[in-house]
């Protein structure tokens, strides 16, 4: 099973320094994937979360494959029906062709409406239209792939009922976004999906949580290797590890997140 870190590209701290600081100790820790997420519009809903400078992925991907050479690099996730699909394709497509194929393209719906509505795409179409461009995607890439183009690994988010199909019917894998355990062993109890990427928190503490409902990557360093393992038993082909906590000040003390990612690499990598 691989890893992977969501690089937060957003907020006061995350200046390009930092960003490239985020992708060589990722890379240099021996994580396999970086992810990062996005908005175009940073609404008031938006930045409540994640203010600016809120850096567009392609962008800040393309950037980082240059300061890195193995590392895969990803989003988590695409909002799919901010862009229209033939520009998401080209720019998917021409990301994983600079990169040596390195790219992992997870997309989902969208959640902020006042976004939507900045950029005129209706909130309440946003499922319809991720089908529609899912197969838009799904056959420019069929037609690059036919001149040689690497394939891109398309992972579809979310955990409703028209998500779930989403990802059996045009995904790679599901990428369900800090989900308890039991509530993802349940769905793939109940779903043949065609393969399963979470994205966790990570939170080390100080001692174990005793919490029933404790959310997975949060607790002392064996319960989260726990949690790899059991993800790992249910079939997990990459976990991403995501440390941000939702208080856009962690972006200025990165360090305390680096520590908690190396941690986690050293001991995964002994118990492996």
């Amino acid at each position: 099973m691989q890893l992977g870190v969501n690089v937060p590209n957003f907020g006061p701290g995350t200046d390009p320094g930092v960003l490239r600081d985020w992708a060589r100790i990722t890379e240099g820790l021996g994580y396999d994937l970086l992810m990062v997420s996005d908005h175009v519009v940073v609404t008031p809903d938006v930045a409540e979360r994640y203010p600016e400078p809120f850096h567009e992925p392609f962008t800040t991907l393309s950037w980082l494959a240059g300061v890195t050479t193995r590392v895969r690099l990803g989003t988590t996730v695409l909002v799919l029906p901010y862009r229209h699909p033939l520009l998401v394709a080209r720019m998917a497509g021409n990301l994983s062709r600079l990169s040596g194929g390195r790219l992992v393209l997870g997309v989902g719906v969208g959640w902020a409406r006042q976004e939507f509505d900045a950029l005129g795409v209706p909130f309440t179409a946003r499922g319809r239209l991720t089908d529609e461009y899912l197969a838009t995607l799904r056959d420019a890439w069929r037609t690059a792939a036919e001149d040689g183009a690497a394939p891109i690994p398309l992972w579809i988010g979310g955990h409703s009922p028209a998500a779930l199909r989403r990802a059996v019917s045009f995904g790679d894998a599901w990428h369900p976004l800090r989900l308890p355990l039991a509530r993802m062993s349940e769905v793939l109890a109940d779903h043949a999906l065609p393969g399963f990427a979470p994205r966790i928190a990570l939170r080390l503490t100080g001692a174990p949580g005793d919490d029933p409902e404790r959310p997975a990557g949060v607790g002392s360093i064996d319960q989260i290797l726990d949690d790899l393992d059991r993800l790992r038993l249910l079939g997990a082909e990459t976990v991403v590890l995501d440390p941000y906590h939702g208080d856009p000040d962690e972006t200025r003390r990165p360090h305390a997140a680096w520590r908690a990612l190396t941690e986690v690499a050293t001991h995964w990598r002994t118990a492996s």
